[in-house]
């Protein structure tokens, strides 16, 4: 009888033994992959793979940011891909000109539509290292700079590509009837977008100065999102030129900050200088004459002279905005160009503001229909 119980006893305590071995081993295991999900959600990818694809040359056409690889994230193109995209970078592909250079419109292997800048220049270190740096600025708002090649004696410059282009083609009357008729809370929208993209640049640490900010380079996508591009270009090329044939003669533009203009130096405030003559221009649909600038009058002169605003208002905007908030606008327009800079909003404010004159102009003509074209005179809304 005794014999039987310690048989009893050894076979249940090899088995609590096995149990204790089974559970010990699913801790273990299960412990394992909640630290291998851990790191991969660290990440922002489930698929390490994906890092792998990006640095083989392989893109996703999600839309969604490719993964970055250490200090060097943009990605380096071959000269013979990018004559692919081109077709030997036909006049056919060409789509406009810029501060950079050339720009042409290219298709990779992958399906990816693309906007390659292209110039000549020296092979520089600065080159790729302000590339890298300005590949990992991200935002709904800024036109993606996808990556770069420097072969053949030319630098270029790969960026995401906007069908709708730049706001200069849906703004200013060309006299074709295909120009585009944007609404006033349409054009607020894409002020907004704007607004946002250059503070994003401004909230970086340190702070990144567009100081190029103009309605040509506000671009748009298929729905109307506005995208800011150029966003760090003029500060590659002011570095990037050193090494070159010398410092380019300076141009004069109407929206350069003319306070910038005369003491040499950009800052946050100069963008939003920049800002308020796009938003002046969105008013009016048409681009500021460039005599303002280098004429007698200030541009902020030049607009309280004005009797009324019917002087001003594209006349495409008739009956699709409401008093009060053509009103607002102008109003945050006159604080962006009025002197002296330390008075101007920051891009932070501006954004609520337009925030603010949107979300009242979509319930007032959600109600009412479609919006006033009433003019008041410029004396009206001028007053603080």
């Amino acid at each position: 009888m005794s014999t039987s119980v310690a048989s009893i006893a050894a076979v249940s305590a090899g088995a609590l033994a096995l149990v204790a071995v089974l559970v010990g081993l699913v801790w273990f295991c299960m412990s394992k992959l909640n630290t291998l999900a851990n790191r991969n959600s660290e990440t922002g990818s489930s698929d390490p793979s994906a890092l792998v694809e990006w640095n083989r040359g392989g893109a996703s056409g999600s839309g969604a940011a490719p993964p970055q690889s250490g200090p060097q994230g943009a990605r380096q193109f071959t000269m013979q891909e990018l004559e692919l995209a081109t077709r030997q970078f036909d006049e056919s592909n060409l789509i406009g000109h810029g501060s950079f250079g050339s720009v042409y419109k290219g298709l990779l292997r992958d399906g990816t539509v693309v906007a390659i800048k292209r110039r000549t220049g020296v092979l520089q270190p600065e080159f790729v290292t302000e590339v890298s740096y300005l590949s990992e600025i991200r935002h709904r708002n800024l036109v993606t700079l996808l990556g770069y090649c420097l072969e053949n004696g030319c630098q270029m410059l790969v960026f995401e590509y906007l069908p709708n282009g730049s706001m200069c083609n849906h703004l200013y009357d060309t006299g074709q009837e295909s120009s585009t008729k944007l609404e006033f809370k349409q054009r607020i929208s894409i002020a907004l977008g704007a607004a946002k993209g250059l503070c994003h640049l401004h909230s970086l640490r340190p702070p990144l100065v567009h100081k190029n900010f103009k309605t040509a380079n506000v671009l748009v996508d298929e729905n109307f999102i506005a995208k800011v591009s150029d966003a760090g270009l003029t500060e590659l090329l002011e570095k990037i030129k050193i090494e070159e044939a010398g410092p380019s003669r300076p141009s004069v533009s109407v929206f350069q900050d003319p306070e910038a203009g005369a003491s040499g130096g950009f800052s946050e405030m100069s963008d939003a200088y920049s800002f308020g003559v796009f938003l002046l221009e969105l008013v009016t649909g048409e681009a500021i004459p460039n005599m303002i600038s280098s004429g007698h009058e200030s541009l902020i002169q030049w607009v309280e002279s004005r009797e009324s605003l019917i002087n001003l208002v594209d006349p495409r905007l008739a009956g699709t905005f409401t008093m009060d908030g053509m009103g607002d606008l102008m109003r945050l327009t006159l604080s962006c160009i009025t002197p002296p800079r330390h008075r101007r909003p920051k891009m932070d404010t501006i954004v609520g503001e337009l925030e603010r004159i949107w979300e009242k102009e979509m319930a007032l003509t959600t109600v009412m229909g479609e919006g006033t074209s009433i003019i008041t005179p410029g004396s009206e809304l001028f007053k603080s």
